[in-house]
């Protein structure tokens, strides 16, 4: 690909501008979830397949009338799979923990990122990545000091799967076209109906008016109109400023069960949650700069090799 067309691919700064907004509206209505989760007293397979029941309505919706194909590929359907874990462990983990542990420990997803990156593809790990990776797990560690429940321990072990599955699903997609990422997402909706909803019979839930209306809410609101704004900010958006931005997820979530619910987080998981959100933003940033001047340094080099030739 020449220069040329690398430059008319590329987003223009009111697609970018456009990108942002799209992930701040994302980030803020995924931070509803935690309240309304806690609202519903369903089986948490069975909310879980709900919200991802109306949410596949939604995103096919958004897929048919921007006539995107879907990619019934490997990617498309591990990713799938992948984000169906991160759909029914996220859920889980509201109803065992409390909902600031839930989301903060998913939002670790980059430092699996690395481990998995070491491990499986071979990556060396920079110093910045260690340090990234010993203080996150330093601050996922204080989850587990507050006087916890046999339950709430297991609903951290829960928010930490839900971060393990969010990194392989990046891991598994990677850079891929909007067609395959949006197929992926659809599949991982659908996934989680065809397990969760079962549950809804099974378990017998109580059918009431503030528990349908909650459903709806996730299944529309929180799950189904956000995932179409992630697909799209992804298109245009770097990847650095969909992170940062999506750490106003972990941010307001636990601020929306306390108002509404009363939950408050325990002190060490309070200085866990502010440890893990600074390390893994810190990381962000740092990353992204060390990435521009790689970039910037493989790029000057071919143009100072051409000038020498045509000296010469």
């Amino acid at each position: 690909m020449d220069t040329t067309t690398a430059v008319a691919m590329a987003p223009t700064q009111a697609e970018r501008r456009k990108a942002i907004l799209y992930m701040v509206i994302c980030a803020t209505m995924w931070s509803i979830g935690g309240i309304f989760i806690k609202m519903i007293p369903w089986n948490p397979l069975a909310i879980a397949g709900m919200r991802s029941a109306i949410a596949a309505v939604i995103v096919y919706a958004y897929i048919r009338k921007k006539k995107i194909k879907l990619q019934f590929v490997k990617s498309a359907f591990f990713s799938g799979l992948f984000m169906s874990g991160i759909f029914l462990s996220f859920v889980i983990a509201n109803k065992l923990t409390t909902a600031a542990n839930a989301i903060v420990l998913q939002f670790t997803s980059p430092v699996f990122i690395l481990i998995l990156s070491a491990i499986f593809l071979h990556k060396k790990s920079r110093r910045g990545d260690l340090i990234t990776v010993t203080v996150t797990l330093i601050g996922i560690s204080l989850f587990f000091f507050d006087q916890l429940t046999p339950g709430g321990i297991l609903g951290n072990c829960f928010g930490i799967l839900a971060g393990l599955m969010v990194a392989c699903a990046y891991l598994v997609v990677g850079e891929v076209d909007e067609e395959t990422r949006m197929t992926g997402i659809l599949f991982g909706q659908i996934f989680t109906a065809i397990i969760g909803v079962p549950a809804l019979f099974i378990t017998h839930a109580q059918i009431s008016t503030p528990a349908v209306l909650s459903i709806l809410a996730l299944g529309i609101f929180q799950l189904g109109i956000p995932y179409v704004l992630f697909g799209i900010a992804m298109k245009n958006g770097s990847a650095l400023a969909c992170n940062l931005i999506g750490a106003i997820e972990p941010l307001l979530n636990p601020v929306w069960v306390f108002l509404f619910n009363g939950e408050a987080p325990g002190f060490y998981a309070l200085i866990g949650a502010l440890i893990v959100v600074v390390a893994i933003t810190s990381w962000c940033v740092w990353n992204e700069k060390v990435s521009r001047k790689q970039e910037e340094l493989s790029q000057k080099i071919p143009c100072d090799s051409n000038v020498a030739e045509k000296t010469i």
